[in-house]
């Protein structure tokens, strides 16, 4: 068990955490979620060791090992990609290494004898016979080839890096494992295997994620931070959700009798209940769930954006026509051959093995970049708004956010005033003072906050999104996603938010050297028909 007590930290007049009580237990796995800012990566660093709280302390059971996800891409540069994940197991590389210069002696001592007869116990025990083949066999799995294990790690790609420092936390089975964004970087493959290794993980999880599917894979309990304070609920992400939403609902409908309200949340326990039986987390969850009390279940505090997105026009029949396109970038074929016709009510995810793809692909047809060969043609009805990857050559100059915004109010919009302004950039949460804040000294999330305003103001018909949920805090994430659902338009997106595409894409279009993949489908059945495909092939 590790807990948390009456922890507080400040930095300066502000503070991050006020006399927080906490305890995490064995066969949980707590999902950490708070606004950006909040001081989630800080409170993991706080469990860890690594920052020192103001007051307070950090309690371990005597004899429990941690594992935490290095966030330092660089540390292990000298070491080979296998020694670096047997790193992860401190103590027992500390053994194996004395051990080792033990053995390595010229005058070997009988003392020596003694004492390496000593480690070689406290080496089995923990393990140390297996452990060389345990982590070759963690690192194949995680999709690190064997060819590169007796690599050094500084000539190794950074996203193999992230591979083998994830391999790091996990080896040896720790009895408290921390996370902070495990699944950036990882293709949808290896997430899915790691949400079935945490599943199933019989110790302490603590992670920090933007990825709600992850976190409602491997979840029992969400930690919310808010308000320096954290308070932990049962459930995963989508439970703690939609549950404070509907007490937030509940508490705001004056005219519904006491017992009318805990017959609603009642239900929506047991159905919630129902659906944990189903999950990878069954066991866990599900008592979890059984075991809750009306009166856990409250309001959030949280804030979130008001995103809307209103069409000026219906689209007409004649929306976007692709035929023959291709492009190719540094020697390689990002893309070729593609065609295909976009029809009303699609809301269409675009994906592909190399995600430059699926950028160049989205610039050409906004007419940012020109294809090698073939021709694209969209409709006289569409009114696109793009959410490019990159956003910065929007923000280099020193406008305020009020001016910045009205320099994108479209010529069908007359009535341009303050008000008016103020109130998109409401709706993105910026208020009173903020929509002064130069464009210069905004944060990742806030540019892309900026963006989705400038992009409701164009009442568009057709949408493209390029990575929306890069640098947004779940809340902004929650929001857009339920926009883009609602919207009655056309969409087009890429993301490595699986719930994002799985609830908002009908249609999946694989962009790939020789050609498309095109599936009315589902995200999740599009990667069943996928990894059925490699299986055949394999």
């Amino acid at each position: 068990m590790i807990s948390v007590n009456n922890v507080t930290l400040s930095f300066g007049k502000r503070v991050l955490f006020d006399e927080v009580n906490l305890s995490f237990n064995k066969g949980n796995c707590y999902g950490v979620i708070g606004a950006n800012g909040a001081g989630k990566s800080t409170f993991l660093k706080i469990l860890s060791g690594e920052i020192e709280p103001n007051k307070g302390t950090v309690d371990i059971t005597p004899g429990e090992r941690m594992a935490v996800l290095n966030q330092n891409h660089f540390a292990f540069d000298e070491s080979t990609v296998l020694n670096t994940v047997m790193m992860g197991h401190t103590k027992l590389w500390k053994v194996l290494l004395e051990r080792d210069a033990i053995y390595a002696k010229e005058d070997f001592t009988e003392a020596d004898g003694l004492r390496a007869g000593e480690l070689e116990g406290e080496f089995g025990e923990m393990g140390g016979y297996t452990a060389e083949s345990d982590a070759a066999t963690l690192l194949s799995e995680l999709g690190v080839e064997e060819e590169v294990h007796q690599t050094l790690m500084k000539d190794i790609s950074g996203a193999l890096k992230v591979r083998v420092l994830l391999a790091q936390a996990l080896f040896g089975n720790p009895d408290i494992l921390i996370l902070d964004e495990p699944t950036n970087n990882l293709d949808v493959i290896t997430i899915s295997w790691l949400e079935n290794f945490l599943a199933s993980y019989e110790n302490i999880v603590i992670v920090v994620s933007h990825d709600r599917h992850f976190l409602d894979s491997v979840c029992t309990h969400v930690a919310d931070v808010d308000r320096q304070k954290i308070k932990i609920y049962t459930g995963n992400y989508t439970f703690w959700y939609e549950s404070s939403q509907l007490a937030a609902r509940q508490a705001g409908d004056k005219n519904k009798k006491m017992e009318e309200k805990r017959k609603d949340l009642m239900e929506f326990i047991a159905r919630f209940s129902a659906n944990a039986s189903k999950s990878k987390q069954a066991t866990s969850r599900k008592k979890a769930l059984e075991k809750l009390v009306i009166e856990d279940i409250t309001p959030s505090n949280r804030k979130y954006p008001g995103i809307i997105f209103k069409q000026l026009r219906e689209v007409g029949n004649q929306i976007l026509n692709v035929e023959k396109l291709s492009k190719s970038f540094d020697g390689r074929v990002l893309f070729g051959n593609a065609s295909f016709t976009l029809n009303k009510g699609d809301k269409v995810a675009i994906v592909s093995d190399d995600q430059m793809a699926v950028t160049a692909f989205f610039e050409i047809i906004n007419g940012q970049a020109t294809a090698d060969s073939g021709k694209y043609e969209w409709g006289t009805t569409v009114s696109k708004a793009y959410l490019p990857n990159d956003n910065s050559q929007f923000f280099t100059g020193q406008l305020n956010l009020m001016d910045w915004l009205r320099q994108y109010v479209p010529p069908h919009v007359t009535d341009v005033d303050e008000p008016f302004l103020r109130g998109f950039l409401g709706k993105m949460l910026f208020s009173g003072d903020e929509i002064m804040k130069k464009t210069s000294v905004l944060s990742g999330g806030e540019k892309v906050r900026c963006m989705i305003s400038r992009m409701m103001l164009q009442d568009p018909n057709v949408v493209i999104l390029d990575e929306p949920t890069n640098h947004l805090d779940l809340e902004s994430i929650q929001a857009f996603n339920e926009s883009m659902e609602n919207f009655k338009g056309i969409v087009l997106i890429t993301s490595h938010d699986h719930t994002f595409l799985q609830t908002v894409a009908n249609r999946i279009i694989e962009l790939t050297p020789t050609g498309v993949i095109d599936k009315l489908m589902t995200f999740d059945e599009y990667l069943e028909e996928k990894q059925a495909r490699k299986l055949k092939v394999a």
